[in-house]
């Protein structure tokens, strides 16, 4: 079964940018434009989120938050502050990646947390 990535991020090209690097791995793809459109597109199919800190209407921490299942979340960000990422960490992110960022650290990253697509 082919493991479903959330992608959240409000600038379109990381969203291309991240999904190509996951879809050249065999990963699916989901994407949202903030962390409301996140929440819709959150369910039981989803086997982990990638996700950008600083977005409109429903931030990357806000979102991590709201996630009641246990999943990995992997935060994807221009952030580096130490208490972003303690905060990030104590709601359960497993890593914090710096944009830009290496496609191939991604999928290892990413496979490294869910398996192989």
């Amino acid at each position: 079964m082919v493991k479903r990535i959330l992608v959240v991020d409000d600038s379109l090209t990381v969203r291309h940018q991240v999904a190509v690097a996951l879809r050249a791995a065999g990963f699916e793809v989901v994407e949202a434009i903030d962390g409301r459109d996140a929440q819709d597109k959150l369910d039981a199919s989803i086997a982990m989120v990638i996700c950008d800190v600083n977005m409109p209407r429903m931030n990357g921490l806000e979102l991590l938050e709201t996630i009641a299942r246990p999943m990995p979340v992997l935060m994807l960000t221009t952030e580096g502050q130490t208490t972003l990422i303690a905060r990030a960490k104590a709601a359960g992110a497993k890593g914090w990646i710096v944009k830009p960022f290496r496609a191939e650290l991604l999928v290892a990253a990413v496979g490294k947390l869910v398996g192989a697509p």
